[in-house]
């Protein structure tokens, strides 16, 4: 019975899912169907906190509107998010950033993630904004012809 139980839910997980953490900044795209029509809506804000593991695993994105705190949980497994993408990174020291609920102004962001191109990529492909440029232009300071100028 439980084996039945472990592939139907292996069948249900998506594959193309970002390795995203909590103070990454995403926008996530929702489908949302009215009636007979469908329509993908994005929600762009902060990861505060992910939970769960398979299909049952749940992020709480957190935006700002108007000066109005507004979250909105997403089970990342299901067939009604069209897609995940990751925006920035930021360096956080928790898995809970429920903190973030209290803070106004300035003091609500997040510490950017400095960090080379290997660590800026998500299942091999780099985010974007992260590229670093590998093109570097070597010219010599002091040529050892001509004497210095007094």
């Amino acid at each position: 019975m439980f084996k039945i139980l472990e592939e139907i839910n292996a069948s249900q997980l998506k594959t193309n899912v970002p390795n995203f953490k909590p103070g990454d900044t995403v926008n996530v795209h929702f489908r949302i169907v009215e009636g007979d029509k469908e329509r993908v809506q994005m929600f762009q804000g902060v990861i505060i906190s992910r939970s769960g593991r398979g299909i049952n695993e749940m992020a709480v994105v957190r935006k700002i509107v108007d000066e109005v705190g507004v979250e909105r949980i997403f089970p990342v497994n299901s067939p009604l998010v069209a897609r995940i993408d990751i925006v920035r990174r930021a360096d956080t020291r928790r898995s809970k950033l429920y903190y973030l609920r209290d803070r106004a102004g300035k003091s609500r962001r997040l510490r950017d993630q400095r960090r080379g191109l290997k660590h800026n990529q998500h299942d091999g492909v780099p985010i974007p904004g992260t590229e670093v440029s590998t093109k570097v232009k070597i010219e010599p300071l002091l040529t050892a012809d001509k004497p210095a100028k007094k």
